[in-house]
């Protein structure tokens, strides 16, 4: 019985202590460590955050600022925080783990020691090498030998500080700086345990540096993978796309109802759950996952998907604002996912029909299949580009427009992007619903049908002789106003404007320039523009309009948008773009 209210206070201790680091995660960082440093125990508050938590909470408070949060801080924490600053991909980045080094030393000088010799002894041989020169003195040997710099604390090892390797620009000390936190480091070590002195010393200048290092780098992904952060070579398998009927196979069996676990008392990182957009598929499926056994063990594998985007994009992530596009990231795709596995006659998708679905798959498998719809998009139109009349005449994005540029160039990438234009405040960002996938889609069918069309028509295009300028929206047109002027089209020369003033005239009909509304393009001049077209593709009207109808439409909006207010004897060469044109 006695044991059983032992279990019962521990538990709610556990959920009490959850529920305040809940509450200063929401606080300013200001107001966050006032409330830490005056909580009746700190140090198991402290110890309370999950080591991932942990870190962006103390660079959120400011390092330098969060000392007596460190003070109180596990070794599990400490580690965690020279896991992650102390290394560059697989090399040991001697800056970032000075600079973090010293600020534990400051926090607690006795505990860093002990921490350093007992816990990272063969992490401090290492960095030893790279920071101390080291030489033993024969009983009969003169000191000046050893030459300017050493220094020596017992007459037998004498030591000379190395210079500071360059390092990230976030991490960065001065020589003077890194000298004064070595000699400090020395002098408490030796003055801890002169022979553990004597003996680490001696083992640092007999490192073997790519064993020692691969042993530690080792260790070091050990320790993060038990937070769920893979190294990279794993992570990036999140970019493996896995299509819905394979998931849908190797799915679990549904659990059948009623049935319950044990809820966990470990702690789930909250900083990703607490940037989580609210109005998501997945979020929405997250809110309806009725087993509260369920719902911590769904938090902890978002947060392990998080933590495996920033891996794979090689992403450094230390306070809210550089985590939450990470976050948006992963519920977009996870999204995606979900759309994926939808019932065929459902238009949205339902979030309670979700939540099984959350449970029956691993989240991750769901985000492959969401960023696997975005690589659909990507390999269609690398397919189409391989073959296109675009490629074999050698031109650039550019002459695609801005918008279809931007569109292409963000599919295109290693990892395809949607073309956002700064609607929400950015030039691209992730693939977030279905209309994104939508609305690129159709961009690029449209690229695809211009593209036909311009291998039938097949211009010159040689590299030599290429306007500047030049897109497709201007070769057609300068095209057609040859045409319509009675000069050859089988050259891409600009139009002089004096030449070109009379066509301008007749494309918006008799209307006169100068009105309050832009002057429209009448019926027969486009009739005249498909006309023209069918005769040099060989083409019907109607197969013209079925296959791009609605571009040509967008195309003489943009003319009279562009230009219904200009009249002709006011064109100048240099503001024009959709024709091609010069003033000689």
């Amino acid at each position: 019985m006695s044991d059983r209210l032992s279990d019962q206070r521990t538990l709610d201790r556990i959920r009490e202590l959850q529920a305040r680091r809940r509450e200063i995660m929401a606080l300013p960082s200001d107001e966050a460590l006032a409330r830490i440093l005056s909580d009746p125990q700190p140090a198991a508050l402290v110890h309370a955050f999950p080591e991932s938590d942990f870190y962006i909470l103390v660079h959120e408070i400011g390092p330098e600022d969060a000392l007596p949060v460190l003070a109180l801080a596990s070794d599990r924490q400490w580690d965690h925080l020279v896991d992650l600053e102390g290394w560059a991909r697989d090399r040991m980045e001697v800056t970032g783990a000075t600079r973090w080094m010293n600020l534990l030393m400051e926090a607690d000088p006795r505990r860093f020691v002990r921490w350093f010799l007992n816990e990272r002894s063969g992490f401090g041989e290492l960095y030893l090498f790279h920071t101390v020169e080291v030489r033993m003195r024969e009983h009969d040997q003169d000191p000046s030998e050893f030459g300017e710099g050493f220094f020596t604390f017992d007459d037998v090892y004498y030591l000379r500080l190395l210079k500071l390797p360059p390092g990230p620009e976030e991490s960065a000390m001065g020589e003077a700086e890194h000298h004064t936190f070595l000699m400090k480091l020395l002098e408490r070590l030796a003055e801890h345990d002169h022979p553990r002195f004597q003996n680490l010393v001696t083992e640092s200048s007999s490192v073997i540096p790519a064993e020692s290092e691969e042993d530690e780098y080792r260790w070091r992904n050990v320790r993060l993978a038990e937070k769920g952060i893979a190294p990279f070579d794993e992570a990036i398998g999140i970019y493996q796309p896995v299509a819905p009927e394979a998931l849908r196979r190797r799915a679990p069996e549904a659990p059948p109802a009623g049935a319950s676990r044990p809820a966990s008392t470990l702690p789930v990182p909250a900083y990703p759950l607490r940037e989580m957009p609210e109005d998501t598929p997945f979020s929405r499926a997250l809110a309806h996952v009725e087993s509260p056994a369920a719902l911590p063990g769904l938090q902890l594998e978002f947060a392990n998907l998080c933590n495996r985007i920033i891996v794979a994009d090689h992403r450094t992530i230390r306070d809210r604002e550089q985590l939450r596009p990470v976050v948006a990231k992963a519920c977009g795709y996870l999204s995606l996912g979900l759309e994926q596995l939808k019932g065929r006659d459902e238009t949205t998708v339902d979030p309670s029909k979700a939540a099984a679905l959350l449970l029956r798959h691993p989240l991750a498998d769901l985000f492959r299949l969401g960023f696997g719809t975005a690589l659909q998009l990507k390999w269609g139109a690398e397919r189409w580009l391989a073959a296109s009349w675009f490629a074999k005449a050698g031109l650039r994005l550019t002459f695609w427009g801005e918008q279809w540029m931007g569109v292409l160039g963000g599919v295109l990438l290693k990892k395809p992007l949607y073309y956002d234009n700064y609607r929400t405040g950015v030039l691209y960002r992730e693939f977030a619903s279905p209309d994104d996938l939508a609305q690129t889609e159709g961009v690029l069918r449209e690229v695809q049908a211009v593209d036909r069309l311009l291998g039938i028509l097949n211009p010159p295009a040689p590299a030599a002789s290429r306007p500047a300028g030049l897109t497709w929206k201007s070769l057609v047109l300068t095209r057609w106003a040859r045409h319509r002027l009675g000069l050859a089209t089988d050259a891409l020369q600009p139009l002089a404007v004096k030449a070109f003033r009379p066509f301008f005239d007749s494309l918006f009909g008799s209307a006169a320039a100068g009105a309050a509304e832009p002057r429209r393009i009448p019926d027969s001049v486009k009739a005249d523009f498909l006309a023209w077209l069918s005769e040099e593709t060989g083409l019907k009207d109607h197969e013209l309009s079925a296959m791009l109808g609605g571009i040509f439409e967008e195309l003489f909006r943009e003319l009279e948008t562009e230009y219904g207010r200009v009249a002709a004897k006011d064109m100048d060469p240099r503001f024009v773009q959709l024709f091609l044109l010069t003033s000689e």
